[in-house]
């Protein structure tokens, strides 16, 4: 529960732009990068600490800065001083149980979203919020935790002189950044529907009550993928409307595709949670119809045996007058009725299709 909801108790009763860290510690020092590029130069530098500010180049040069690690407090002090950043917006970065949003604070846009992992051991999707602050040519990208991102696909098209990242701006940079975050996206959701399908196979083949704590485990997967995408629709959406000056004309294509791959990433999402919650009625089905097989079985069985215990029974009695008894061969024509009876009773069944 602690993934879905973050304990906000020591922000209570504080005023509006306090900054204090919300979320988990994550351990080791704050990384900052900046990478400078422009169309024929690249260069990456990384800073050890904060006695310089790493301000932007003047245009066309556009100036990336990655922050991995956002719980120490001086470091966002520090760039909010820097680059003029509002305190609601560093207290947002701060914030790490924040919905996907986007803010126009006019000289610089604030992007607010989640990047999904699916850790492999223990099969359950990890979140990581991301901060984005989109300046004329530059962007400040701030990561919650500090193991790496999905951005290395970036980096590696930024070496390229002739690709489109270095004949363009930090719109565009503002577009590649989410445009891989939701690949990533289709990535988490096909290995998920791998294991929905396994599932299925399961519940169909001997499900198991261990096949209904995987279903519970996945539905609560969706719940968490669910929060951390729906919002994100409508970031992508305001941003291709062009509501801020920021994003130039050439970028609102890509972004009205990129519109129409979050679009395919929520119905895609929306599929998978209606398969699970089918499933949940298919395992109820399925442990019926195994329960109405047995009990068939069993009915069949004492069906088949309440005549041979009438005949028993009747044979049982001591009663002296019963000539029956002194018959010499009253023992093999009992046994040969009592067969007589159990084939016809199994000849009827069959007719009836009960077996």
């Amino acid at each position: 529960m602690s993934r879905l909801v973050k304990k906000r108790s020591k922000k209570a009763g504080l005023a509006p732009g306090t900054l204090i860290h919300i979320g988990t510690q994550k351990p080791g020092a704050t990384k900052i990068e900046l990478i400078e590029y422009d169309a024929s130069h690249l260069e990456r530098v990384q800073y050890t600490s904060l006695a310089q500010c790493p301000l932007p180049k003047a245009a066309p040069t556009v100036s990336w800065i990655n922050v991995d690690g956002v719980s120490q407090v001086e470091v966002l002090q520090h760039f909010g001083e820097c680059f003029g950043i509002h305190p609601l917006v560093l207290e947002d970065i701060l914030a790490t149980d924040q919905r996907p949003k986007a803010e126009d604070y006019g000289a610089y846009l604030y992007v607010v979203l989640k990047m999904i992992s699916l850790d492999d051991q223990s099969g359950e999707l990890q979140s990581e919020q991301l901060s984005i602050v989109l300046g004329d040519n530059y962007l400040i990208s701030f990561q919650e935790g500090l193991a790496g991102d999905v951005f290395e696909p970036v980096r590696v098209r930024l070496k390229n002189e002739k690709g489109r990242l270095r004949l363009t701006g930090s719109d565009y940079l503002l577009h590649a950044l989410l445009d891989v975050i939701v690949d990533n996206y289709f990535l988490i959701l096909e290995r998920l529907a791998e294991r929905i399908e396994g599932i299925e196979d399961e519940l169909i083949e001997t499900p198991t009550t261990a096949t209904v704590q995987a279903i519970y485990r996945l539905k609560r997967e969706m719940l968490f993928l669910h929060k951390a995408v729906w919002p994100l629709r409508e970031v992508v959406g305001g941003l291709q409307r062009r509501d801020s000056q920021l994003i130039q004309d050439a970028t609102v294509i890509y972004l009205r595709d990129l519109y129409d791959h979050t679009v395919q990433v929520v119905d895609t999402m929306e599929t998978l949670r209606d398969m699970l919650s089918g499933m949940l009625d298919i395992y109820l089905s399925s442990v019926s119809n195994r329960l109405n097989e047995v009990m068939k079985v069993l009915t069949i069985i004492a069906t088949i045996f309440m005549p041979l215990s009438f005949i028993v029974g009747l044979y049982g009695m001591n009663f002296k007058n019963m000539p029956e008894l002194e018959w010499r061969y009253g023992y093999p024509a009992v046994v040969l009725l009592m067969v007589v009876i159990v084939c016809g009773m199994m000849f009827y069944f069959r007719k009836k299709r009960w077996l």
